[in-house]
């Protein structure tokens, strides 16, 4: 699910997590790159990311956010520890996204 994220909660979220990794998919319901993306991104439900915190952003609900995280197309992928943005890819492209989470966890 989408959430209406403000910068603070955004924050918050970052800091509570502490070393895990966070996933964040910076999405818009008029992409269609977004909605192919959109299941394949459900795999917080797999064992292997149970440690991992998957969050997804739509930049018309959260523009501060998306603003503040310098998103220029959707979808964006970042990917966060410790509060700090450690990667980041564009597209919808599923090997990356499985092939960054599984370096970065």
């Amino acid at each position: 699910t989408c959430r209406k994220l403000t910068s603070d909660e955004f924050n918050a979220i970052l800091k509570e997590a502490g070393d895990k990794l966070v996933v964040v998919d910076f999405t818009a319901t008029w992409c269609g790159p977004c909605k192919q993306i959109g299941p394949q991104f459900e795999m917080s439900e797999k064992p292997e990311y149970k440690n991992v915190i998957f969050l997804k952003v739509d930049v018309d609900e959260a523009e501060d956010v998306s603003g503040h995280c310098g998103i220029k197309c959707m979808p964006t992928f970042q990917f966060f520890k410790n509060g700090k943005k450690v990667d980041e890819f564009s597209g919808a492209n599923t090997d990356t996204l499985t092939q960054k989470l599984n370096s970065l966890k």
